[in-house]
């Protein structure tokens, strides 16, 4: 009975994520390459909204591919970003670690430093391929969502940043990547995703600080691979206390037995958080994880809520 409830719970919570507009009524700001709205390029209308602004402000993207680098910074909060469809509209840049010495965190296509903004139906891509690192969504804002949103790139495809210990929530987006594509800080909640592995590498580099009692949480996702992959790892510990819970997600032959890494560190081996529960399909090896790894009871994994996870802070439930 307890596993039909959370299944039941799971199932109504990625419907209400599919469920997402389109487009809001009346939306404060409209975006459109052919000219047919206020602005041609989202940065401009991110630029538009009033600095911290009381109330929400709606800015709808028409089709089309934009080719720009979007910042939202800390002094624009409570934006929505509303895409015509995940596959109509995509933000698209090309920067990469070593093009010009620039460094990891400066590769980004989507930088958000706002709180309180919310993306949903597009796409945010790093083009550049596989040139090492180039991010293609960076998030340091707090109480950030992401609803049908896919990320695309290679290696770190997400950073989950913020140094004041950001919350984020991805639910029913697809996130692709080869090396650390989903790396960071932050405590985030993945509902309902797919996590695509392009290549024989590391899923997760959680640098979760050791007083955050949650890093990343997947919740009902599905993991998937590319032709030719054989040897995935959950994850890596980029930092000592990295935290990271897979619950009740599919995993494919891809990833491999022992499921985690210690970074070529043994005394990570002490401190890092892994932990799994119900996990299913041909790469749900439970027996096999490394023993420094923990494979959660029934209750343990049921402690494990929303609530919990997002309100170590201050109270906050995502919108989607």
């Amino acid at each position: 009975m307890k596993n039909f409830n959370r299944l039941t719970l799971l199932l109504i919570l990625v419907v209400t994520c599919i469920m997402a507009k389109a487009q809001p009524n009346a939306p404060d700001i409209v975006v459109s390459k052919n000219g047919k709205g206020q602005f041609t390029s989202i940065q401009e209308a991110v630029l538009s909204v009033r600095d911290y602004k009381p109330t929400r402000t709606t800015i709808y993207v028409k089709e089309g591919v934009y080719n720009e680098k979007v910042i939202i910074p800390a002094n624009k909060c409570d934006i929505t970003i509303i895409g015509e469809g995940v596959d109509k509209v995509k933000i698209v840049y090309s920067d990469y670690a070593s093009l010009n010495n620039m460094g990891t965190f400066n590769t980004w296509t989507v930088r958000v430093d706002g709180t309180g903004i919310r993306m949903e139906n597009l796409t945010i891509e790093n083009a550049a391929g596989r040139v090492g690192q180039a991010v293609a969504l960076h998030v340091e804002g707090d109480r950030c969502e992401f609803a049908n949103v896919k990320l695309l790139g290679n290696q770190d495809t997400l950073y989950t940043g913020g140094t004041a210990c950001s919350r984020q929530y991805y639910c029913n987006c697809y996130i692709e990547g080869t090396t650390d594509f989903i790396f960071g800080p932050a405590t985030a909640w993945f509902e309902g995703c797919e996590i695509f592995c392009k290549a024989d590498s590391y899923i997760t580099a959680a640098s979760t600080p050791d007083n955050v009692p949650y890093g990343y949480i997947f919740n009902g996702c599905k993991i998937k691979s590319d032709v030719g992959v054989k040897k995935v790892y959950l994850g890596r510990p980029w930092r000592a206390y990295a935290s990271v819970t897979f619950l009740n997600c599919e995993m494919p032959e891809s990833i491999t037995p022992e499921g985690w890494h210690n970074w070529g560190r043994v005394e990570n081996q002490k401190s890092a958080r892994y932990a799994e529960h119900n996990s299913m399909g041909p790469g749900a090896k439970s027996d096999a994880r490394v023993d420094w790894s923990k494979q959660l009871t029934d209750a343990e994994a049921e402690a494990i809520t929303m609530d919990r996870v997002m309100q170590f802070r201050s109270d906050w439930k995502p919108a989607y």
